[in-house]
């Protein structure tokens, strides 16, 4: 998780043991912030490619983080099997980048206790109960929009979420991420510590889904 090293630092007791966690953050990442970036980095790499080069993608997860009440799990299984290319084939419709997928098992998928199939199942179950407002889905122009107004946006449309189970992340100017916090069971829940690192900025720049 990218969140923030100092959240690693405050690490739980339980300390990267495979299955021994609090909740889950989906993360979902704006594409075209993504791909804005690369481009002004002159970032050319397959990764890039894959998902700057093709269809266009509005919001698409990043990943499926264990977490604890403080601090998150990463690395859990050194040894962990390696991810079967059939799977990682199978995801590409949600997470439109190969080194993308097999990092997300390594570093966080390897903290869930499940086997790699299982995992990638689990987290295909938390995107499909997730609904993205509408007004996202085809951007077709350049939008300046509050973080609060933006989370308000996935509470409106998403029954039994608060804005206490969602938060925004951004850079200098941009949006980055959604990050929704659910339940082992894949249930909305509060998460204090990853608001606490959310976009503190008064606005940020959605640039457009391409194509738009």
């Amino acid at each position: 998780m990218a969140a923030t090293a100092g959240m690693a630092s405050a690490q739980d007791r339980r300390q990267n043991a495979p299955g021994e966690f609090d909740f889950y953050v989906l993360s979902l990442s704006w594409s075209p912030s993504f791909c804005a970036q690369a481009a002004e980095r002159g970032n050319n790499r397959r990764s890039q490619q894959a998902q700057c080069g093709g269809r266009p993608f509005s919001f698409v997860v990043h990943g499926l983080w264990p977490q604890y009440e403080r601090g998150f799990p990463e690395y859990c299984q050194r040894s962990a099997e390696w991810l079967d290319r059939k799977i990682m084939t199978s995801m590409l419709d949600l997470m439109p980048a190969p080194g993308l997928i097999f990092n997300e098992w390594k570093k966080h998928g390897t903290c869930s206790g499940l086997r790699a199939r299982a995992y990638f199942e689990t987290l295909r179950k938390a995107r499909a109960a997730i609904k993205i407002p509408d007004e996202f889905l085809q951007l077709s122009q350049p939008k300046t929009i509050a973080p609060g107004e933006l989370e308000e946006a996935f509470v409106k449309v998403n029954p039994g979420m608060s804005s206490s189970a969602v938060s925004v992340t951004c850079d200098s100017k941009r949006l980055s991420e959604v990050r929704i916090c659910l339940s082992k069971n894949l249930q909305f829940r509060a998460c204090e510590e990853i608001d606490r690192h959310a976009c503190r900025r008064d606005k940020v720049l959605m640039p457009p889904v391409r194509g738009g």
